[in-house]
């Protein structure tokens, strides 16, 4: 099977990103990228410090951000765009109003129960834009369960696509995690990669390797992970979208479509 231009576009724009090119050039690709995206750098490194764009796009924070300690709070596991968020009906979401898909494909094979669990729950999109800070965390004390690198294609998850071309999360490649909080109840967040770079780094599993020659879905599978909020786990090299799924009567958004938001802000609370 012949790579998809999408994927081959990304790991070429990947080896640009991850080459450290000689001082002067580097702190000119770096500041540029800073002035044409808009990146607020206020919490993080001077530009010039980053020693390859790709160390740039997963910056991590000078410091770190206050994390809501009430148990009730869900908070958003990244700084991120809501695109559209509502209630889970005959196991369909939408990636934006008027574009549904259903939920049993993304998730893939090894999560058909977990579809089935969240029938009636909440979902919450979070777009991630090329100027915003990469890294993702968890948006509550969880266990991980399972997780699944589906492969695919590597669309733009912007605006236009999102509008215009159906079942694009079904169609990107993702990685799919189950997980548990201390009541039993099922939650799924689901990492979609987008066009560039297109690598999801998972902080506890090393074997994931996103925009590789993997032709078939790959199923992990833990015993006893829990995951505290606030727990760095990851980033996208480059921009992004997380889906966030929650099981019936579990978790109630407090979010607006359009709204921006940050990792470490409240998006929700468990009823």
């Amino acid at each position: 099977m012949k790579k998809h231009y999408s994927s081959i576009i990304s790991k070429g724009f990947g080896v640009f990103a991850s080459t450290a090119f000689p001082t002067p050039i580097q702190k000119i690709i770096n500041n540029s990228y800073v002035k044409l995206m808009g990146l607020d750098m206020s919490e993080f490194q001077e530009p010039r410090e980053y020693k390859t764009l790709n160390k740039l796009f997963t910056r991590k924070l000078n410091s770190p951000r206050e994390i809501n300690s009430d148990e009730k709070v869900i908070i958003s596991p990244v700084d991120a765009l809501v695109t559209d968020y509502g209630e889970i009906v005959d196991g369909k979401a939408y990636q934006i109003k008027g574009m549904e898909y259903k939920i049993a494909e993304l998730f893939g094979e090894h999560h058909i129960e977990s579809a089935k669990f969240v029938e009636g729950g909440q979902f919450v999109n979070l777009y991630l834009s090329p100027k915003d800070y990469h890294r993702y965390h968890m948006p509550h004390k969880l266990r991980v369960e399972s997780m699944t690198h589906i492969p695919g294609k590597l669309y733009p998850v912007n605006f236009p696509l999102l509008r215009g071309k159906k079942e694009l999360f079904i169609e990107n490649e993702r990685v799919v995690i189950d997980c548990e909080d201390m009541d039993g109840n099922t939650y799924v967040m689901v990492l979609v990669g987008a066009l560039n770079v297109g690598k999801m780094i998972v902080t506890f599993e090393d074997s994931i390797n996103t925009n590789s020659d993997l032709r078939e879905p790959k199923h992990y599978s833990y015993d006893d992970l829990w995951l505290e909020k606030g727990e760095l786990f990851g980033w996208f090299e480059m921009g992004s979208t997380i889906l966030l799924f929650s099981e019936k009567d579990t978790f109630r958004p407090e979010v607006a479509i359009n709204q921006k938001v940050k990792f470490a802000e409240p998006i929700g609370i468990i009823q």
